[in-house]
């Protein structure tokens, strides 16, 4: 890779300790899962390499491409993954990061075709909207991708695949981490309410209320 097109390392390593996180969370088992992260300067995208376990991860094992999947550097092939991040990474130029896990209630969820209702304050809060669930595709080509696409809310930094997975995107790695923690969290609290009940959607309006104080007051100003 020349000077010119060298991805940051500071990157590399903040992507390195994001996929080391999902397995302190407790939301990848063995060697399932991933995260990628994209370089605005140089459009190239680190991700965690295919079958290595995140216990061993480095940052210099992260398999480096440019948004065409060149490989350019890195000690591992990529994930096998990789064609659905690149193909949101091209459609969705203010993404920056995309995960993608098998969190066990989020995935319960989608193992059943179901949206997470937008029944909690924390729903409306982090996604505004219920969290949809796309259906199923296979993995051949851009089918997720393109699934993605198509079911995703425009706001909403998540998404279940039915019978697969969870993913979420943001312009931020922390805040695409924050979106798969705060999934499962969700998806936890209402899989146990769903056993004593109907939950009951909150109204549209605060939905609305919700996530405008959340994403305009809530926290320390910069």
């Amino acid at each position: 890779m020349t000077t010119k097109m060298r991805f940051p390392q500071q990157l590399l390593e903040e992507i390195s300790e994001a996929n080391k996180t999902l397995r302190r969370e407790g939301l990848v088992t063995s060697t399932s899962g991933n995260v990628s992260g994209r370089d605005p300067k140089t459009n190239l995208v680190a991700i965690k390499p295919s079958g290595v376990d995140y216990d061993k991860l480095t940052p210099q094992m992260l398999a480096i491409v440019d948004l065409d999947g060149r490989f350019m550097a890195g000690d591992g092939k990529p994930s096998v993954d990789l064609s659905q991040h690149l193909f949101l990474y091209r459609h969705l130029p203010e993404v920056n990061s995309v995960i993608h896990t098998h969190s066990n209630f989020a995935t319960a969820f989608a193992a059943v075709g179901r949206p997470i209702p937008c029944c909690l304050t924390a729903i409306a809060d982090e996604f505004g909207t219920e969290i949809p669930c796309a259906p199923y595709v296979d993995n051949q080509g851009d089918n997720i991708g393109e699934a993605i696409l198509k079911y995703r809310h425009p706001r909403t930094p998540a998404i279940l695949l039915a019978n697969h997975g969870v993913f979420t995107f943001a312009e931020s790695l922390h805040k695409a981490v924050k979106a798969a923690i705060m999934v499962e969290d969700v998806a936890k609290t209402v899989f146990y309410a769903l056993q004593m009940g109907k939950p009951a959607a909150l109204p549209p309006e605060e939905i609305e209320k919700w996530f405008s104080r959340y994403h305009t007051t809530y926290g320390q100003s910069k």
